[in-house]
């Protein structure tokens, strides 16, 4: 049977961060995609590659998602309103 967590082994636990979605943005100025929980929004690099549009779609699936797991949500901050 598991013991109880003392306060002493939750304190030491890596802090989590918020649970984060890519989620469709739309605003005046742009319309893609971009995070739940800060500013970041995915602008592609260049026009599509690949030869064909299923290829295409990959391709931009793929760096879109990349990006998103390697962005930091600190350096992106909501403004407030």
């Amino acid at each position: 049977m598991p013991g109880t967590a003392t306060y002493s082994q939750l304190a030491r636990r890596p802090q989590m961060d918020a649970l984060r979605m890519l989620v469709w943005v739309e605003e005046p100025r742009f319309q893609g995609f971009g995070c739940s929980e800060c500013a970041w929004v995915f602008n592609p690099s260049g026009p599509p590659a690949g030869n064909s549009l299923q290829e295409m779609k990959e391709y931009y699936e793929r760096g879109r998602d990349k990006e998103f797991a390697m962005h930091i949500c600190r350096e992106h901050p909501k403004l407030r309103k």
